[in-house]
């Protein structure tokens, strides 16, 4: 890959522009994290590829190696794996709650304790998840839970 960077002081906007041969799933991940900035992410709708808000976002979940995004308008699938996602929207208050989940903290309604230091998360949409207890510490810790 050849990466070249100009730099023009009378530019009013930065432009990005990926010349390829093709679409690689390793050009999908960088164009998404490019996105990420831009507080979009892309999905995968009928063969085509379509932006949404992350704030639309109310989890993230990844079942037999394919990667979901979970909103009030429906499921989508991404070519990111959960790991890059959990990367890329830390900043953004996502947060994962167990090994094939990030959850949108901003969507939550209430928490309740489980059994074996669970915690059951109730989402805005009424929607139930469970958070396990390897990462149930350190998520009462990230939202000031005791």
């Amino acid at each position: 890959m050849k990466i070249t960077i100009q730099t023009d002081a009378s530019v009013q906007e930065t432009t990005l522009n990926i010349t390829c041969r093709e679409i690689t799933p390793e050009l999908e991940r960088l164009i998404e994290a490019l996105r990420v900035t831009d507080k979009k992410l892309s999905v995968k709708v009928n063969g085509e590829i379509h932006l949404i808000d992350l704030k639309a976002i109310l989890y993230v979940e990844t079942v037999e190696r394919c990667t979901f995004i979970y909103t009030e308008d429906g499921v989508f699938e991404t070519a990111l794996r959960l790991y890059e996602l959990e990367a890329m929207l830390a900043e953004h208050n996502f947060f994962r709650i167990n090994k094939s989940t990030l959850l949108n903290l901003n969507k939550i309604e209430s928490l309740k304790s489980d059994i074996d230091r669970k915690i059951r998360v109730r989402l805005k949409n009424g929607y139930q998840l469970i958070i396990s207890r390897a990462y149930s510490e350190e998520f009462k810790s990230k939202i000031g839970v005791r």
